[in-house]
């Protein structure tokens, strides 16, 4: 039963993601046109990807989690272990780093700069600036680094492993990352940014395993995910 439950909601996450996704194709042009109209109020612009960024990453894991009527704090977001999460998984993010810097892609660093539009969330003033940028960690930092958990959490109820290391969820979330964010390699600098982004999320859901707490995952994706 607990295992029908596991996958039924795994497959609700994956609907509810794919469906935003089908919405973003049908009408991207529109969408990106809009996020990029100066003329519009900027808070607006944010909430608009931001909404769009947390139904990929965010809502489904929150539209189950109230359907089961799970409380989130369970998944690893609490006080005990924070440091150590955060230290640990700052490490997965090493070969990536060297990766980059290997290859001259490390210009500047400001976390969310790949986000349409952080500089001018910034460039405006007091206080839209800190709502701006406080919207976009929220979808871009906390949910998207936190969705992982939760779906790797899910993962490993389904199909428990005994080797520690064969943990089917953070690697199902690997793999997932990569594939979403297009780092297949075909090119021998390919493979390796792309065994680098799969150390990642791998990692950082097995720090989230061993210190128990999810924090180092957020972490990475507010502070350094987009940030180079």
């Amino acid at each position: 039963m607990e295992q029908r439950k596991t996958d039924v909601d795994l497959w609700a996450i994956a609907l509810i993601s794919f469906v935003v996704l089908g919405i973003y194709m049908v009408f991207q042009n529109q969408f990106i046109a809009f996020v990029k109209d100066s003329s519009i109020n900027i808070l607006l612009r944010v909430l608009w990807s931001a909404a769009f960024q947390f139904g990929l990453a965010g809502l489904g894991i929150v539209m189950v989690s109230m359907i089961r009527k799970e409380n989130l704090l369970t998944y690893g977001l609490n006080r005990k272990g924070a440091v150590l999460s955060v230290i640990l998984c700052s490490l997965c993010f090493v070969p990536y780093m060297i990766f980059m810097l290997s290859t001259g892609q490390i210009t500047s660093y400001l976390p969310f700069q790949s986000v349409w539009t952080t500089r001018e969330v910034l460039s405006s003033g007091f206080p839209i600036n800190v709502i701006g940028m406080l919207i976009t960690a929220i979808a871009w930092g906390f949910f998207e680094g936190f969705n992982y958990v939760v779906i790797s959490d899910k993962i490993n109820r389904r199909y428990p492993s005994k080797n520690r290391w064969l943990n089917w969820g953070a690697i199902a979330c690997a793999v997932l990352c990569i594939l979403i964010h297009g780092a297949i390699g075909v090119t021998a600098e390919g493979i390796i940014e792309m065994v680098t982004i799969f150390l990642i999320v791998y990692g950082m859901v097995m720090v989230k395993e061993y210190t128990g707490n999810a924090w180092g995952c957020v972490f990475i994706f507010t502070f350094f995910w987009n940030a180079f």
